[in-house]
């Protein structure tokens, strides 16, 4: 999938134009996020306008447009936004642009303003894109290290049969998927993440529980898919919905989660704790409903699994494991403690005593100990940057 992927659509002047709104829609319904910049001769076969609205983001086309409110720096901007810049179609005028470092209209200046990966899909008359000037310029992009995405053979816009046809939409959009997949950090890498609470049932009604929201596991699921992981997520009760090609196992109590946590980390090439998993349930159930007279004045308990304990224990070689600890107060020791007991290769602590962080909140403040003594502290953010800072971690201190 294409989740979360921030692709810059460029667009320049060819009768197959048309096609790249077609793609855009494509790229957004896997996921992506769409912005659209174009030569002013790509305007003359589609307008700004249909753009934007597809997109939902302005379309730029011209130094001049943003003149009267001081963005001239719009080019660098957009070059520096995207996970790729898909030049789709691409002229033969382009791609000779592209090979000399031209820069005479938006486009080009985005072009060369780009860090990241810029992709072709060349679209043109077959005597154009036989052309030996033109099959020079591919192989000179290609030698660059840009990914040329082949045009179709079949019927022309001159009326002519042959190669020169700009890939259809959906192929293209198979095309990215694949090509990004292939590009992320983690591609390949099994990761199986606990998150949310557990609920230890003490009659049908009631239970054992905390207030855990599950928000910072499915943050961390969603960061380390967009970074090429398949990723199991094993969630307890918690009203958020999984990123779209999590795997998703959905459990109740600690027994429940122990089983499908210890089953996945054998498969897993990372693991990761989140959860906050109950201690203790209830020593025996009750299958109706007690009244209040029937409550008993105490509730024997017993020792629930400690799943991040087990899989401390089980690790192999080349695993990695990450661990939370929540304190109520500063923890350092606590969270030492428990990153040396249970073999992890970091812990991340977070205090209820610092606002804004701990159960339920859209944020976090952090600090990482790592098992070789060095440790990394962190201001609040939101747990979707948290999110980032850990996954950048991991892929820094992961065996390769």
């Amino acid at each position: 999938m294409l989740q979360h992927k921030k692709i810059l659509l460029g667009i320049t002047g060819s009768i197959a134009a048309y096609k790249s709104a077609l793609l855009a829609r494509e790229l957004q319904r896997r996921g992506a996020v769409v912005r659209v910049v174009m030569t002013p001769s790509a305007t003359e076969f589609i307008t700004p306008l249909t753009l934007a609205t597809l997109t939902g983001h302005q379309v730029y086309s011209d130094f001049t447009e943003n003149k009267d409110s001081g963005e001239w720096t719009n080019h660098v901007e957009l070059g520096l936004w995207g996970d790729a810049f898909l030049i789709a179609p691409a002229t033969a005028q382009t791609l000779s642009a592209m090979v000399s470092g031209t820069c005479d209209n938006f486009l080009m200046a985005v072009h060369l303003s780009s860090r990241c990966p810029v992709i072709v899909a060349p679209a043109m008359d077959l005597d154009m894109f036989q052309h030996s000037a033109t099959q020079a310029n591919l192989q000179t992009l290609q030698n660059r290290g840009v990914p040329i995405i082949e045009p179709d053979s079949g019927a022309l816009a001159s009326g002519l049969e042959g190669k020169g046809r700009m890939a259809e939409p959906e192929a293209i959009a198979d095309w990215m998927e694949d090509w990004l997949q292939k590009q992320a950090p983690l591609n390949g890498k099994k990761v199986v993440i606990t998150a949310g609470p557990t609920h230890e049932p003490i009659d049908a009604v009631r239970f054992i529980g905390n207030r855990s929201s599950g928000k910072m596991g499915f943050a961390l699921a969603q960061e380390l898919q967009s970074a090429g992981a398949d990723v199991h997520l094993i969630a307890g009760p918690v009203q958020l919905t999984a990123p779209a090609g999590v795997q998703v196992t959905h459990v109740e109590t600690a027994v429940e989660m122990h089983k499908a946590a210890m089953v996945a980390f054998a498969q897993a090439d990372i693991g990761i704790a989140t959860a906050a998993v109950a201690d203790y349930r209830a020593k025996t159930v009750i299958s109706n409903k007690l009244h209040r007279d029937e409550m008993p004045p105490a509730i024997e308990l017993e020792e629930n699994p400690d799943i991040l304990a087990d899989w401390g224990k089980y690790k192999k070689n080349g695993q990695f494991l990450v661990g939370f600890a929540l304190e109520t107060d500063q923890g350092e020791d606590s969270a030492k403690l428990k990153l040396k007991r249970k073999n992890l290769d970091f812990i991340v602590l977070n205090s209820t005593m610092d606002p804004g962080a701990g159960f339920g909140t859209d944020t976090n403040k952090i600090s990482i100990f790592e098992k070789n003594g060095k440790s990394h502290i962190f201001e609040l953010k939101s747990k979707a940057a948290v999110a980032q800072d850990i996954t950048k971690l991991i892929m820094t201190l992961l065996p390769q």
